[in-house]
């Protein structure tokens, strides 16, 4: 693995990424929020790459927002326009193709922030005709999958990208049962703190899983302000110090 460590300058800061719009999914629901005002560099996003698959991601720029925006931005478009390429040809194999995408990630990350940037995702396509995910988990927290046998968790599978130019994460697939659930969530989620008076430590992964159990998975978004709202109550007036963000895939058919 090599590193393209240089001196850091500011990155640009002018270019915003695109809000994005969930693509529909045949037999799937797919949503994403934000708990509060965004101050670092959680980014999510989805395009559909084929007339069968959907690409989805949730990342995690370090840093503060303010110096980020230039970052997520390019992170994105490298995202749209390099997964439609690997994802649209027709002798697709998904597991290279996403570790491709990761590379392309990678380098284009250390380039824009002009050295090492450490930025955790979880990425994955969707195969709407075989129920199918293919994911990556760069260092992020896990992705929590529920079903009925439980929950599984889809955990880091390499190291997270923006550090090393040729650093490669493997791609595992898994398959998504009807009424199955995969949540992501971000570390300012897992790691905020509770209230001062009453609660203490942390949100912690476990009480995550254990509000997946009992959370409505009958679309992506009342599952997302499910798990956004017990984090607001966890925390009441605690400040933000870090993006608290959750991703949500639903498999309704």
């Amino acid at each position: 693995m090599r590193s393209l460590f240089r001196s850091r300058a500011p990155a640009p800061t002018s270019v915003e990424p695109v809000p994005t719009v969930f693509p529909k999914i045949a037999g799937a629901d797919i949503a994403g929020a934000f708990a509060g005002q965004r101050v670092a560099g959680d980014f999510y996003d989805s395009i559909r790459v084929s007339p069968e698959r959907v690409l989805f991601g949730l990342l995690d720029v370090a840093g503060r927002r303010d110096d980020n925006r230039g970052i997520l931005a390019a992170a994105q478009e490298i995202f749209r326009k390099n997964g439609s390429e690997l994802f649209s040809r027709p002798d697709l194999n998904e597991s290279d193709a996403m570790t491709q995408l990761c590379l392309h990630l990678n380098r284009k990350l250390i380039e824009v922030a002009r050295g090492v940037r450490s930025c955790p995702a979880f990425i994955a396509c969707y195969h709407e005709k075989f129920g199918t995910l293919c994911y990556t988990n760069a260092g992020h927290t896990p992705g929590l999958l529920r079903d009925g046998t439980g929950i599984t968790e889809l955990a880091s599978t390499g190291l997270p990208l923006g550090l090393f130019s040729h650093a490669t994460c493997d791609a595992p697939t898994v398959g998504l049962a009807k009424g199955a659930a995969l949540l992501l969530v971000s570390r300012g989620l897992i790691e905020c703190e509770g209230r001062k008076d009453d609660s203490t430590g942390e949100f912690g992964l476990e009480q995550a899983k254990q509000l997946l159990l009992t959370a409505p998975t009958a679309n992506a978004q009342a599952l997302c302000a499910f798990i956004l709202d017990a984090i607001g109550k966890f925390s009441a007036a605690t400040p933000i110090c870090d993006d608290r963000t959750a991703l949500a895939f639903v498999r309704t058919a």
